[in-house]
């Protein structure tokens, strides 16, 4: 999966485009008053001077009645779009939901192999729905497969500030034990965009940024299954990923390779110990996959090493 490639500078919107923007904008001045102003600078400044004075209020009226858009530079600014990453900051009690609030229903989802079932819960609280997966620790389809896997790379996901996991716990569902993950929206899959989404301009490094943190992540964890189904994106162009109960076995298979390194989050990264690990997850992990997991970031080493070499620091740490 490649980041997007630089597109051409776009063309600065028309005045005829602006103007029908602003004249769509419910305005600080009613028809009337604007009437009434009309006539008052005719009066004073004749008819075509009056008429320019009153189309320079309505357009600050306007302006300043919203945020609809604005300039930066050479940039139209738009405002901020909807992320689902509304776990960020509320992580504590958004776990604490998913392990207790009443379920109403359920239906089945088509989300992945596993088929997991969608639970919706009463109205109210600071979710409104969870994917719920029983996956006991075994190998099925010819792969290795664990809920605890889901709440590790949760787990992990939080020691290293990456913000791209949703909160996920463990739960009985009527007796069964399983993962909930809360369900996060509005996003789609990049399966359902037909593969990986183009951002606009202005969006563009932060887009790439977010792929390269994202590939990071997964050969941390191993996962093996980075199938575009699980990967998700949001109107404010967040990835978020899902679906990593085939990850942290004891592989040492990068499964992706790398070309530019997010450094803030590699030297996270680098600061993970065996022992910080063993504390955070001996209730999902065992030692073999915690240390097969600082292997994978042994190889990551590695191919950081080889393209330092090759191509210059600069070239290689996005900063």
């Amino acid at each position: 999966m490649s980041e997007a490639p630089e597109p051409p500078t776009p063309a600065l919107p028309d005045v005829a485009g602006f103007a029908r923007r602003l004249r769509s904008v419910p305005s600080l001045l009613t028809t009337d008053r604007m009437t009434a102003l009309g006539r008052m600078r005719m009066n004073e400044m004749g008819h075509r001077s009056a008429r320019a004075a009153c189309w320079i209020v309505i357009a600050l009226a306007a302006f300043a009645a919203t945020s609809v858009t604005h300039w930066d530079g050479a940039q139209v600014v738009a405002p901020p779009e909807a992320t689902a990453k509304t776990w960020i900051g509320r992580a504590t009690e958004i776990e604490a939901d998913l392990r207790t609030a009443r379920i109403v229903r359920t239906e089945r989802t088509e989300r992945g192999v596993t088929q997991p079932v969608r639970a919706f819960f009463e109205a109210g609280g600071p979710v409104t729905s969870m994917t719920w997966k029983a996956l006991p620790p075994c190998r099925s389809r010819g792969f290795y497969e664990s809920y605890k896997s889901e709440i590790a790379a949760y787990d992990i996901d939080k020691l290293l500030e990456l913000n791209m996991v949703p909160p996920k716990v463990e739960r009985d569902v009527d007796g069964v034990t399983g993962v909930a993950v809360m369900w996060v929206e509005p996003t789609k899959s990049f399966a359902a965009l037909g593969g990986v989404p183009k951002p606009p301009p202005a969006r563009l490094e932060k887009w790439n940024r977010e792929l390269i943190r994202a590939k990071m992540f997964h050969n941390l964890i191993g996962d093996i299954d980075p199938n575009l189904g699980n990967w998700l994106v949001d109107p404010a162009w967040n990835v978020i990923l899902i679906d990593q109960s085939r990850a942290l076995t004891t592989t040492t298979k990068l499964v992706h390779q790398l070309q530019r390194i997010d450094q803030p989050l590699w030297e996270r990264m680098r600061a993970l110990s065996e022992d910080g690990l063993a504390r955070a997850l001996s209730q999902w992990l065992d030692r073999d996959q915690i240390r097969a997991l600082l292997d994978r970031r042994t190889g990551m080493q590695e191919q950081i090493d080889r393209l330092v070499r090759a191509k210059g620091q600069t070239q290689v740490f996005v900063r």
